[in-house]
């Protein structure tokens, strides 16, 4: 078994489609189903079943693919430590982020470290806290950045800077004439919150919790995956929202919604890292690059 037959694997298990699977990891089709059946015949095992004109994972690849995937990172762990030989001339950065953080906060941090390491390469995944939280136990992520807690032991959470929530609704919502006077009212909504397992969402309930209100108990008409698709229902008139303002920002500006005068915690967002993997010295000094940037 070789590391690139388990990179070509897990590829294809990711996208279920030989094809495209060849295409992201710069093969030939050919190629790609080749080094799955030398893998299947190797070990006289069946890792994925041809169903019609496509494959799908056996109940065999799907135990082994979590194992493959952790090969893989344990090899990309020990590359990093080569390139640490180097310095920072040379190597990599797998990076990733909460859609708030990742979408409005990392992006001028990663061109200014850029262009102090111009060597080593970034790449960065978005996703909401529990994926960015999966990525760096995994060690698919050297840094995670996400907003809020995270409940894991095992990796490393420090706060790199602070966020403000607001609450924002539509022109036309009642709260825009008369602000709520307690989180008991809030219950009444409507709300267009993003989707169970976001920081954002995390933050609003935990403060509902406190303040002694069931999130249960909210008129929730609409759940979205992004920020963005968040902002575009409040500003059509579907319900209010408790988002970072670095998001409506420019919306509250135009007048297209309307900030209500709440007040709410503000948030920290957080850097992760895995207390028990290697920190490369691209890793350390874009933590210095973050604290430096939150002070």
């Amino acid at each position: 078994m070789t590391l690139e037959q388990l990179r070509i694997f897990v590829a294809v298990a990711e996208r279920e489609h030989i094809t495209q699977a060849a295409r992201d990891i710069h093969l030939t089709p050919s190629a790609t189903s080749a080094a799955i059946a030398a893998l299947e015949a190797r070990h006289a095992t069946r890792l994925f079943d041809r169903v019609g004109r496509g494959i799908v994972l056996t109940e065999a690849g799907r135990l082994f693919l979590p194992e493959a995937r952790a090969v893989l990172a344990r090899a990309t762990a020990a590359e990093k430590v080569l390139a640490d030989l180097a310095g920072l001339v040379h190597g990599t950065l797998a990076l990733a982020g909460s859609q708030t953080v990742a979408n409005y906060w990392l992006p001028p941090l990663i061109e200014r470290y850029r262009a102090l390491y111009p060597g080593v390469s970034v790449s960065l995944a978005i996703g909401n806290s529990d994926f960015v939280t999966a990525r760096v136990q995994e060690g698919a992520a050297d840094l995670g950045f996400i907003e809020g807690d995270v409940d894991a032991p095992v990796l490393a959470a420090a706060p790199v800077a602070d966020d403000e929530m607001v609450l924002v609704a539509p022109v036309t919502h009642r709260w825009h004439w008369r602000a709520p006077a307690s989180a008991a009212e809030l219950a009444e909504g409507p709300w267009v919150l993003r989707e169970p397992g976001s920081g954002t969402r995390a933050i609003f309930e935990s403060y509902l919790l406190d303040a002694g209100v069931s999130p249960g108990a909210l008129r929730v008409e609409l759940e979205y995956p992004s920020n963005e698709a968040v902002r575009a229902a409040v500003e059509a008139g579907s319900g209010a929202t408790v988002i970072s303002r670095r998001v409506v920002e420019g919306a509250i500006r135009a007048g297209t919604m309307a900030l209500i005068d709440y007040p709410l915690p503000s948030r920290p967002f957080l850097s992760l890292r895995h207390r028990e993997r290697y920190a490369t010295k691209a890793a350390q000094a874009f933590l210095e690059l973050a604290a430096a940037a939150g002070r």
